[in-house]
């Protein structure tokens, strides 16, 4: 899994990398995440301690979504809706699944599932890796 330093920033970068024929090797790492979930960010710095518990909903949606992944992107994203909406206080920007190159997610094989949204005055970015196994 990349790091929460934004998903999309680090596709951009290897696509830039590999297209200007740079000498670079891009490296991914794992999200660090807080115990409740939350991926470690200096964004989390601006929530207060009511936010950041009501914020963890985004890693747990994530989760539910992702363990979805056999039935197929419909069911990956209806379990992740489903645990958002479980919580109040979260303003959601986008939720979206796609491939690995953040193209058209397949219709079985390696995706990932993108969240944005905010929580008081505060945007957060998180993302999980999916394994898709079913039609769509």
């Amino acid at each position: 899994m990349f790091g929460q330093k934004d998903y999309q920033q680090l596709v951009l970068v290897r696509r830039m990398v590999e297209d200007l024929c740079m000498e670079v090797e891009v490296v991914g790492a794992e999200t660090v995440r807080e115990p409740n979930g939350l991926a470690l960010s200096s964004r989390n710095d601006y929530l207060s301690d009511e936010e950041r518990m009501v914020a963890a909903v985004l890693s747990a949606a994530l989760r539910a979504g992702a363990t979805s992944g056999p039935q197929g992107e419909d069911a990956v994203l209806t379990a992740a809706h489903a645990v958002l909406a479980s919580q109040f206080g979260v303003q959601l920007d986008y939720l979206a699944l796609r491939g690995p190159d953040l193209q058209t997610a397949p219709d079985s094989g390696a995706a990932r599932l993108l969240v944005a949204a905010r929580v008081g005055s505060t945007r957060l970015i998180d993302n999980v890796a999916v394994t898709l196994g079913g039609e769509r």
